[in-house]
């Protein structure tokens, strides 16, 4: 099976037309339930080595069995694309939640990235349009409505401020990265790489600074760890990746890193249905805000 195949089943020609940005969304939003559930019972970078190693152990043996094509001239660039969307990003918002940052203030600094991406976007050959640029000010703005009623500055500290911080830029140079050197990849073969480089860049921080030997003494292994661990490893970094990929070499970057603005309302409906959180109508005013916004980034050019 050839890339080009490979692209064409994942996405349709018009990605944004499809169910699968709402897919991506739905399975990306996920992410913050999975770090409640495991973030107990596990410290953050031990976790993440656990969802790394579980995606190799899954997708190694498959790329081998379907001789997936390797990526000539392009590991480099995979691998380092991989460390900034995966270790950098993941690694400096959980660690911040665990270091005290509340995860309203966390959810509103992240969604910043598609302002930082449009701002950024002259470096892929991108131009974002003037209705684009609405768009992107009411995502904000909506994002800042959604977790307005759960801000709150009880437990912030530097250290977690610039952690949220990297994770920010993480993610958004990430985007920009694979967007410009390695849009077309193998996405089992890719995945894999960029797990493996992020795994090899998270460990010595993990043996530094976590109970990581022996075996994982700093784990409690309880049912619900588990859980969360299977669906990180299933559901995001397998699911959720290979749609943001696609998504990724299908569309232009700002329209890809606006869906993050309709993850925070997302998470909050979830967090409503699953643990009763209160969900206000300021809470809703945001989240039609910022799916407004996302449909001024996405629309087709006029």
């Amino acid at each position: 099976m050839t890339q080009s195949s490979i692209a064409a089943q994942t996405m349709p020609r018009h990605a944004f037309l499809s169910p699968v940005p709402l897919f991506f969304v739905f399975l990306w939003s996920t992410g913050f339930i999975v770090a409640k559930f495991g973030l107990p019972y596990a410290p953050p970078l031990t976790f993440l080595l656990l969802r790394f190693a579980g995606v190799l152990v899954i997708l190694g043996p498959l790329i081998l069995l379907m001789r997936a094509p390797w990526p000539r001239g392009k590991v480099g660039h995979i691998a380092v694309a991989g460390v900034l969307l995966q270790a950098g990003y993941l690694a400096g918002v959980w660690c911040a939640i665990k270091a005290g940052m509340p995860a309203g203030l966390s959810a509103l600094i992240v969604g910043m990235q598609p302002i930082l991406t449009a701002i950024a976007a002259p470096l892929v050959g991108e131009r974002v349009r003037p209705r684009q640029w609405l768009g992107l000010l009411c995502g904000i703005g909506g994002v800042a409505l959604v977790v307005a009623a759960k801000m709150s500055l009880v437990g912030l500290s530097w250290p977690a401020l610039a952690l949220c911080a990297g994770a920010l830029l993480s993610i958004t140079a990430g985007t920009l990265y694979q967007k410009r050197y390695c849009p077309q990849f193998d996405l089992r073969v890719g995945t894999v790489i960029q797990f493996a480089a992020s795994a090899v860049v998270l460990l010595p921080f993990a043996v530094l600074f976590e109970n990581l030997t022996p075996a994982f003494a700093s784990v409690a292994w309880t049912p619900r760890f588990v859980g969360a661990l299977l669906w990180s490893v299933l559901a995001l970094s397998i699911g959720a990746i290979f749609l943001l990929f696609a998504l990724i070499r299908r569309a232009d970057a700002t329209q890809v890193t606006s869906l993050m603005y309709l993850t925070p309302p997302t998470t909050a409906v979830m967090a409503w249905l699953m643990f009763g959180e209160a969900f206000s109508l300021l809470g809703i005013a945001g989240m039609v805000l910022a799916v407004l916004g996302v449909m001024l980034v996405v629309a087709k050019k006029t």
